[in-house]
């Protein structure tokens, strides 16, 4: 055999070299950074969660996006018109990521038929059956074993339309002139998201499995319709991904859920919706948000425009990790975004997740005696700085000071924040054997705070602080008074020097939000704060 000569070798090497690295198989594959959402529980058997975030790198050519059951058309007026609002923006969302090389899938259940001319469709067909295929891939999926660990948190045995009766008797009629059937009226994907004759078209679990064999996927991103149905429980949902290895996240902002208001919780649309995500997050798969990709801000909803209330959490000894998540979904659920922030039961300093404060319009402080690293306490700081409205309940009159003495090491107090944010002068309280009587003022009967609260007297749950004096800019609305001590305010108002409001009550004891004028005075400082600060 002929021996090539030393510096032919080498150019030969060179040239493959060369070759090899100008192919597709050896150019750097595009990847997308996104920062996936996950809740844990803060103890075991807690039922309080964290939610947190992790950085991934998802290459584009191992990514598939499925499209589920974006239809061009609903028995629900409603659904119809949340899912024309969100078309456009899972359409910008294919058109950025396709030419990248992520795999993209339409999946319309039941409409196949419209499709059998379609290339995409064709392609669908064509792939090559998998080596294996998980087991039931082919059926629809209730639920998965760790689930079993949550309670589902909304009813949706009615099917979930949430249209007025007129609204719904006139898409009927509407549907009927359509020639559909007003009980399953698609037949097609919506036109609002183009089909590329490179994509696929597939409603099967088996057909999909295949294509996500065939083309190596590993990380699988769900967006559409509807994530409390279909979006979970198709074959192709995010149930049957995740029992079956894949990476698998929900875009939870290019997403609907079918749950009408009328049925438990009892909570706004878009609050079920908020509902399950959570769920999603803690018992299925993480979520992203379509923003990674696109760019912006995530998608909201043109009628979704509930204010945004975070919920920080620290404190043991009146359990608020308990009632306060009740009182959001009771008192609530209609109106707000509820963010409950808890802080870390094994590092109880630190507040996973309390960055999200930033993004809030009022925040609710139940904080005992925590001293946070300083780059958690400046985000409160930070809030408090912008003029945002800030309540207080218990304990948030000492929520990040400890007892006559200051934060250890590393770690930062703010003393000053009864006096700066509540206007209060929290000095004691009373023995906890001694029950206070608590009295609305009357010459405050008229604030809106007040409005509609039973005027009659009651028992406070816990002891009586000792407050007095107030800071100028405080308005009592409410006393607590024992034997032989004088009255004490026990709920007040306060304008800020940086031109916040603030509200603060020292109730908040676990007996207290058994009162419904408790609860009715708290849920009117949260609308009270939230207005005063969207008056202009």
């Amino acid at each position: 055999m002929k021996r090539l000569h030393p510096t032919r070798f080498v150019q030969a090497i060179l040239i493959l070299a060369t070759a090899w690295l100008a192919s597709p198989l050896a150019a750097e594959q595009p990847a997308t950074r996104l920062q996936l959402t996950y809740q844990v529980e803060t103890a075991t058997d807690s039922g309080c969660f964290h939610r947190l975030q992790r950085e991934e790198n998802w290459p584009s050519d191992k990514t598939a996006i499925i499209v589920c059951d974006m239809w061009d058309a609903h028995h629900c007026y409603r659904a119809v018109q949340r899912g024309t609002e969100l078309a456009p923006l899972i359409n910008q969302l294919l058109e950025k990521t396709r030419p990248t090389g992520v795999t993209i899938i339409h999946a319309p259940s039941s409409c196949m038929e419209a499709y059998v001319d379609h290339p995409a469709r064709h392609r669908a067909v064509a792939v090559p059956a998998a080596a294996s295929h998980p087991d039931d891939i082919a059926a629809w999926c209730h639920q998965i074993p760790s689930e079993e660990q949550g309670v589902y948190p909304i009813d949706q045995s009615d099917g979930g339309e949430d249209d007025t009766p007129e609204e719904h008797a006139a898409w009927e009629q509407e549907l009927v002139k359509r020639g559909r059937n007003p009980r399953q009226p698609w037949k097609r994907q919506t036109d609002l998201i183009r089909i590329d004759d490179k994509d696929f078209i597939s409603d099967s679990g088996v057909e999909i499995w295949n294509i996500l064999a065939a083309r190596g996927i590993e990380n699988v991103i769900l967006t559409g319709v509807h994530t409390n149905m279909c979006v979970l429980g198709r074959p192709f949902g995010l149930r049957r991904m995740a029992s079956a290895g894949k990476n698998v996240v929900l875009m939870r902002d290019l997403t609907d859920t079918m749950y009408n208001p009328a049925a438990k919780p009892y909570v706004g649309h878009f609050t079920g919706t908020d509902l399950i995500i959570d769920h999603i997050e803690r018992f299925v798969c993480p979520t992203i948000t379509s923003d990674q990709i696109l760019g912006g801000q995530p998608f909201r909803f043109e009628n979704d425009n509930r204010p945004r209330l975070a919920m920080l959490i620290g404190e043991r000894e009146y359990q608020t990790h308990r009632t306060l998540p009740k009182f959001a979904i009771e008192h609530l659920g209609r109106d707000y975004q509820v963010d409950i922030i808890h802080a870390s039961q094994t590092d109880p300093n630190t507040f996973p997740g309390i960055e999200r404060v930033a993004k809030a319009d009022a925040l609710l402080l139940s904080v005992r005696r925590r001293t946070p690293p300083a780059t958690e306490l400046d985000v409160v700081r930070q809030f408090v700085a912008a003029g945002k409205p800030v309540l207080g309940i218990r304990t948030a009159s000492h929520s990040f000071c400890l007892r006559n003495k200051p934060a250890p090491k590393g770690l930062s107090d703010w003393p000053q924040l009864d006096a700066e944010v509540f206007g209060g002068n929290y000095s004691n309280h009373y023995g906890n054997d001694k029950t206070a009587t608590v009295e609305w003022i009357a010459e405050a009967s008229k604030h809106p705070i007040l409005a509609g609260i039973d005027t009659d007297r009651f028992a406070s749950g816990g002891s009586l602080y000792v407050v007095s004096p107030l800071a100028d800019g405080a308005t009592p609305l409410a006393t607590g008074k024992i034997d032989g001590k004088p009255a004490e305010p026990v709920a007040w108002t306060f304008s800020r020097t940086d031109g916040g409001k603030s509200f603060y009550t020292s109730l908040g004891h676990i007996e207290d939000f058994k009162q419904p004028a408790f609860q009715r005075l708290l849920k009117q400082a949260i609308d009270w704060s939230v207005a005063a600060t969207q008056t202009p």
